[in-house]
């Protein structure tokens, strides 16, 4: 029996995969964000933070995902989609979604320091802006969170920023 709409098959089913995404991120010691997006059923777009490896602020798993999805798809507009992400996205990353015009987001673990969907921002629901996502949190939470905790928590240990 599904217990709520964080439990859809589907959705862990995806999040399944953003979660594989991230642990490419985790083995090339980046922070571990995992993002994918559907169309039509299909993976269309499959991503994860490179940061470091790109030296690009804005090299976040969503925003590579967004690009390799529109690409494939041949247009900006990515009304059709679906993005799946381990953490809440941040304000960018939010912006970049508002203006692909995903109409579905759905995240893992919560990120109460910079999370633009429900932690610090609602940018995804803000009726002022052009375009509003329906969104799903907490889908596969813990072990999303736990991927990320384990990250820092090492980094720490090594005297990392």
């Amino acid at each position: 029996m599904v217990d709520s709409i964080r439990d859809l098959p589907g959705h862990n089913d995806l999040m399944r995969l953003a979660l594989a995404e991230a642990r490419l991120a985790l083995a090339e010691n980046e922070v571990p964000v995992g993002a994918i997006i559907v169309h039509a059923g299909q993976v269309i777009a499959a991503a994860h933070n490179q940061r470091e490896q790109l030296r690009d602020p804005t090299a976040h798993a969503e925003m590579i995902a967004i690009t390799q999805a529109a690409e494939s798809l041949g247009s900006w507009r990515l009304e059709d989609c679906g993005l799946f992400v381990t953490l809440e996205p941040c304000p960018m990353c939010s912006g970049a979604i508002v203006q692909a015009r995903i109409p579905l987001v759905v995240y893992g673990a919560t990120d109460p320091k910079a999370g633009a969907v429900d932690s610090l921002f609602k940018l995804l629901a803000d009726p002022r802006l052009n375009h509003r996502a329906q969104t799903v949190g907490g889908v596969l939470a813990e072990e999303c969170g736990q991927l990320l905790r384990e990250f820092f928590a090492e980094q720490r240990r090594q005297g990392k920023k």
